[in-house]
């Protein structure tokens, strides 16, 4: 199944709907009495719920459009955003940077999460070497405390697109990275979150950026370095994987930073990622100078 979040007309808050195809939903909360109305409620409801709205969605025939409706993230509040560096070769080169024996693991935080299809802005003032990044979206159903690899998939709910957009000026210039990619709207994810029965080989996936109708990554997920078990194992020895729990499972090859010329996300770009089989994300850009309402 495929799920959203969209914030019908009229609505205050977004609403969970089922994605019957790419023009057509359900409102979920409207499927049967006391239905989720957010994805976060529908993981904490475990396989019941999940098959309980399955079995309503096949039942029902009342639909939404979803051609002008407004996505929230494919994820609302998750309990933390783990997000991973240097995970494919290809990009820990390009930005010259070396992998370590473990994952690099940093936290994204979560005013950073923003809808697809929505504007992300940023003062000039901070920077203007703002890269973009592709990556695949793994989202925890069951606590997740210590698991081996070959158990670990048993514990994805579902998975999403993640573009992790990042200031390169000042990734390079601090110890950390959380902040130069948790600017506000830094961290789109969506619109689509597919349950984990639809894929059955995360390391199998096509995974591709364009920018201004020119692409820039195409890789597969299989050119990881460390797959989604091994990424989900090795967390989960240190500390329990809640469920909604986001990772961002890193960036293949093409970032902008790394060609010559650059390629920076500029005023009015557009930048949509996009996994076959999960769906496209896009984001419109723009960058305020200080006479910027």
């Amino acid at each position: 199944m495929r799920f959203a979040h969209v914030t019908p007309d009229g609505a205050e808050a977004p609403r969970l709907v089922v994605v019957v195809d790419d023009s057509r939903g359900q409102l979920v909360h409207q499927l049967f009495p006391g239905a989720p109305a957010t994805l976060e409620e529908l993981i904490a409801g475990g396989d019941a719920l999940l098959e309980r709205v399955r079995t309503a969605s096949a039942a029902s025939d009342d639909v939404i459009p979803l051609d002008g409706v407004r996505f929230a993230p494919g994820v609302l509040a998750p309990p933390v955003i783990l997000a991973v560096g240097l995970n494919y070769a290809a990009h820990s080169g390009e930005l010259g940077l070396k992998t370590d024996k473990t994952p690099t693991v940093f936290v994204l935080w979560p005013n950073s999460l923003t809808g697809h299809d929505g504007t992300t802005t940023w003062p000039r003032s901070l920077s203007e070497s703002v890269d973009y990044e592709a990556e695949l979206g793994v989202i925890i159903g069951r606590p997740a405390h210590d698991v081996r690899a070959e158990d670990a998939l048993d514990h994805v709910w579902g998975y999403t697109v993640v573009n992790d957009i990042t200031a390169r000026d000042i990734q390079f210039a601090e110890a950390q990275w959380s902040r130069c990619k948790s600017f506000d709207g830094f961290t789109p994810v969506g619109p689509f979150v597919v349950t984990a029965d639809e894929v059955p080989d995360p390391q199998d996936l096509h995974i591709w950026t364009v920018i201004d109708g020119h692409t820039v990554q195409d890789a597969s997920t299989g050119q990881m370095i460390r797959g989604v078990a091994t990424l989900i194992a090795h967390l989960s020895q240190s500390a329990t994987l809640l469920p909604g729990t986001l990772i961002s499972t890193g960036s293949p090859g093409g970032a902008g930073y790394s060609r010559d010329p650059q390629i920076f996300l500029r005023d009015r770009s557009t930048v949509t990622v996009g996994i076959d089989g999960i769906g496209r994300l896009t984001t419109h850009c723009r960058i305020l100078d200080g006479t910027d309402a």
